[in-house]
C-alpha cells in the first residue's frame, strides 16, 4: 500500500504490548485504548457508542481487539464498524451463527474486513501443505497443543489451544479426516501437527520450533487484502473452526 494504515489496539496486558511492539517495528503508526471494559450500569448501546467515539478519535484505519472472547467482542466489532474501521479479532471466535451472519453482512455492506488472528496458518510449512495437499481428501490430520503452564483464560483447552490446530486443518486440508486432537494445560510442552496417508506419515510440523515472523505475515496479508487480495482468515472461517472445536469438546 502506498501509505501504510494506522492501527489502534484495544486492550491491555502483555499480548497487547507485544502486538503494539511488532506493529511499531513494522513502521506502523499505533494508538492504544487500554480501558475497554464496560462500566458498571453501562448499556450495550452506550458502551458501543463510547468505543466508537474513541476509535474515531484515534484516526486509525484498523482496530486490533487484543481481548479475550466474550459478549463484549461483537459489540466492540460493531463499534469499530460504526467508526469505519477494519477489525482484527483474536481467536477463538465465540459468536453464534446469527451474530456472525449479521456482522459479516454489515461489514461487507460497508466494505470493511473482519480478520481473525490465526497466525499459525501462515507458517511456511502450513502454506506448503495448502499448496501440496489441499483439500486433504484421503489424508488423516492429527495435532497436539499442550502447555506446561496453567490456564489463565477461563476457556477450555479445546477452544483456546485446539482452535490453532483446527484452523491449520481448515486452512490447508479441510477435507482430511481427524485422527487425533489433543490439548491441555499443565503438561509437558508439545505443539505439533501431522498428516497421514494409508497409515504412513506424510508430513509433520513442530510448532514449538517456529521462529518465523508469522504475526508480521498476518499483518502483510491483511493489508494486501485491503487492496483486493484474498484473505481467507475471516469470521466465516473462524465460525467453521469454532464448530470443529465444539464437536470435539
Amino acid at each position: 500500500m502506498a501509505d501504510a494504515p494506522a492501527y489502534v489496539i484495544l486492550g491491555r496486558g502483555r499480548w497487547a504490548a507485544r502486538i503494539e511492539s511488532i506493529l511499531a517495528a513494522e513502521n506502523r503508526r499505533v494508538r492504544s485504548i487500554a480501558e475497554t471494559r464496560r462500566a458498571a450500569g453501562e448499556t450495550d448501546a452506550a458502551y458501543r457508542s463510547r468505543l466508537a467515539e474513541a476509535l474515531i478519535a484515534s484516526d486509525a484505519q484498523i482496530a486490533w481487539l487484543c481481548v479475550l472472547p466474550g459478549h463484549h467482542v461483537p459489540i466492540m466489532i460493531e463499534a469499530a464498524l460504526d467508526a469505519g474501521l477494519h477489525v482484527i479479532v483474536e481467536k477463538p471466535w465465540q459468536g453464534s451463527e446469527r451474530v456472525t451472519s449479521a456482522i459479516v453482512s454489515r461489514a461487507k455492506s460497508l466494505g470493511r474486513l473482519i480478520a481473525v488472528h490465526f497466525e499459525y496458518c501462515l507458517l511456511l510449512e502450513v502454506e506448503r501443505w495448502r499448496r501440496d495437499f489441499h483439500p486433504g481428501t484421503g489424508l488423516r490430520f492429527g495435532g497436539r497443543f499442550l502447555l506446561s503452564r496453567p490456564d489463565h483464560t477461563g476457556m477450555s483447552a479445546m477452544d483456546n489451544l485446539g482452535s490453532h490446530l483446527l484452523a491449520i486443518r481448515a486452512y490447508a486440508v479441510p477435507k482430511s479426516a481427524i485422527q487425533e486432537i489433543r490439548c491441555g494445560y499443565e503438561q509437558p510442552d508439545e505443539r505439533c501437527v501431522w498428516l497421514e496417508r494409508r497409515n504412513t506419515r506424510a508430513a509433520f510440523i513442530d510448532l514449538l520450533a517456529n521462529k518465523e515472523p508469522i504475526i508480521q505475515r498476518f499483518v502483510a496479508k491483511l493489508e494486501a487484502s485491503l487492496e483486493g487480495a484474498d484473505f481467507p482468515l475471516d469470521l466465516e472461517f473462524a465460525l467453521k473452526v469454532a464448530h470443529g472445536a465444539g464437536a470435539l469438546r
